[in-house]
């Protein structure tokens, strides 16, 4: 589960293998401090300005109008429409944040449709899982391709069609074939009584739309202009500016202040306490994120990551695979997503010297494909789904941590099918 005794645990597994490679004191000291710098001091930002947009999103009902306009595709069935409220709306939230945010609409299509909410809230949650993992400007998904050298926008297209072939399988698919089997889950009584908002109160499907996928698109602009542009100009320059990933967060937070806020006759007093709170969530995040780049810092200052990139290289496994199945592994052990990808780079990064045939952008989606799946007890989305689809241990293991597990697998396929075109 993602709480504070895996910061602590991060810190105290820095310290340990500092002692236990013989680092001296002080080099160690200064690794931790560097690390934890370095990580935070590019991600801090990302990070605060992506709850803002979050939170604007809460606010101002965007989610909801985005399943409405969704839910009226009566040729798409509401696992389906889970799947692309969470690939939509996950682009601006954080995982566990989606979760809590976005679950009120699974609740609300369950009680009118007599679905399953298990039919529901797993693609809902899988989408989430897979956007987190694989699509910047998610904090580990950029921190991965930052680490790797990789290209913020190819990352972005291609994590985008891997985390949506992800979720489609792990979500409706899966169970599809489990059919009569997935036991129903009704509303728990505790939940039944949550409302929406007036449709009239949303904001149109057009400003939501644009607000949520112009911090990518301003991403997209730079990747472009790359590719069209083999000479330094001013223009390459201001484009670079743009879609740098701080820069297109800044401007998309302003735009979404006025599209989602101002221009619906919000006051910017009540729009800045909402951009307050919503700074108390982030906390343990930034803890957990620092403590994983101190780690990741001391793994490679001891040359341990050295060590271990050699050991697995003569495992004759085929990268995209190891990088892939050691991020599965973590993110098992710690329960993180975040720090899974975080130390999965520490081990992965030394390697690429190893396969100048692959890549940074193939292995940067490969290692967030492993850190979709086996989504268990360590991890505080596990007990998310369990709580509010009212279900027992062994269902939320059997229909939950299986759909994750073949999400990760259908993204690990289709990074081995890019991988002959990037």
């Amino acid at each position: 589960m993602e709480t504070n005794f895996v910061d602590v645990a991060l810190l105290l597994a820095s310290f340990f293998v500092g002692v236990a490679m013989k680092m001296p004191l002080l080099d160690m000291v200064n690794a931790i401090e560097n690390g934890i710098g370095s990580t935070l001091g590019f991600l801090a930002t990302v990070i605060a300005l992506g709850t803002i947009l979050g939170k604007m999103m809460e606010i101002s009902g965007a989610a909801e109008r985005i399943a409405l306009s969704l839910q009226r595709c009566h040729w798409i069935s509401s696992d389906v429409v889970m799947v692309l409220i969470g690939l939509f709306c996950g682009i601006t939230l954080f995982v566990e944040v989606g979760v809590v945010l976005l679950i009120p609409l699974a609740f609300s299509i369950a009680q009118h449709t007599k679905t399953s909410l298990f039919k529901l809230a797993i693609p809902l949650c899988t989408a989430l899982m897979a956007v987190h993992c694989v699509v910047p400007p998610h904090p580990a998904a950029l921190y991965v391709t930052n680490k790797l050298g990789a290209d913020v926008g190819t990352v972005i297209i291609f994590g985008l069609m891997v985390g949506l072939a992800a979720a489609l399988v792990g979500g409706p698919l899966f169970l599809k074939l489990v059919g009569q089997r997935l036991p129903f889950k009704p509303v728990p009584v505790e939940f039944s009584k949550l409302t929406l908002k007036e449709e009239h109160n949303l904001p149109s499907l057009k400003i939501t739309l644009f607000t949520v996928f112009l911090p990518i698109g301003l991403m997209l602009i730079k990747t472009v202009a790359e590719l069209n542009s083999h000479t330094s100009t001013q223009l390459s320059h201001i484009l670079g500016f743009i879609g740098n990933p701080i820069t297109a967060m800044f401007i998309a937070v302003f735009v979404a202040y006025y599209t989602l806020g101002l221009r619906r006759n919000m006051q910017m007093g009540s729009l800045l306490k909402a951009t307050e709170d919503s700074f108390s969530s982030i906390a343990n995040i930034l803890f957990i994120i620092g403590a994983g780049g101190a780690f990741n810092s001391i793994l490679k200052a001891s040359g341990l990551a050295d060590s271990m990139a050699v050991t697995l290289s003569h495992l004759h496994m085929h990268p995209i695979l190891l990088a892939w199945l050691v991020a599965l592994i973590l993110h098992a052990a710690v329960g993180s997503a975040t720090v899974a990808m975080m130390g999965a780079t520490a081990i992965v990064a030394p390697m690429l010297p190893l396969y100048p045939d692959i890549s940074p952008e193939i292995m940067a989606i490969a290692i967030g494909s492993g850190a979709i799946g086996f989504t268990i007890v360590t991890d505080s989305l596990f007990w998310l789904v369990k709580q509010y689809c009212g279900a027992t241990l062994n269902e939320t293991f059997k229909y939950y941590t299986s759909a994750t597990f073949l999400a990760s697998l259908t993204a690990l396929g289709c990074t081995f099918l890019l991988s002959h075109f990037i």
